[in-house]
């Protein structure tokens, strides 16, 4: 398989690529230690800016994480037929308190998916669910065409 042709994506493809979208690998970075998980997410093509609901127990790696205000990378992708896409936003998490939501962010929360089931090793009582905003400092997207015929 060759890759046949690579070329970056227009902020208008970005755009449309995210809001038909819903998750993602969001990756956090503390010093010189990593740490990724899958999350979804609600995408405001307008200001170009993602919403994530984080849910942790106090004790969780994923809390210790947040608490650093570590930098973060969101990587959004897919493959169809001989065609990849992908885009990746860097930037700060930013912890959004409940009572200072717009009524406009409230509905790009509400396009934040929750999973279809959930497990907790603790009861629902002893986690966090907190309410995050990335704004990119850098978003980039990325089409590749490969030949699978090679």
């Amino acid at each position: 398989m060759a890759i046949d042709q690579e070329t970056e994506m227009t902020d208008a493809e970005i755009d449309d690529f995210l809001s038909r979208h819903e998750t993602g690998v969001l990756s956090l970075a503390r010093t010189d230690e990593p740490y990724a998980i899958p999350i979804s997410y609600g995408y405001d093509d307008e200001n170009r800016e993602f919403y994530m609901r984080m849910v942790s127990t106090p004790e969780s790696e994923k809390r210790q994480f947040l608490e650093s205000e570590p930098e973060a990378r969101l990587v959004v992708y897919d493959e169809a037929g001989s065609t990849y896409r992908s885009v990746i936003a860097t930037g700060d998490l930013e912890s959004i308190e409940p009572s200072a939501l717009t009524p406009d962010e409230i509905a790009q929360y509400g396009d934040a998916k929750r999973p279809l089931f959930e497990i907790w090793a603790e009861g629902k009582d002893a986690l966090n669910i907190e309410l995050y905003r990335l704004v990119p400092s850098t978003l980039n997207g990325r089409r590749t065409e490969v030949d699978r015929e090679e």
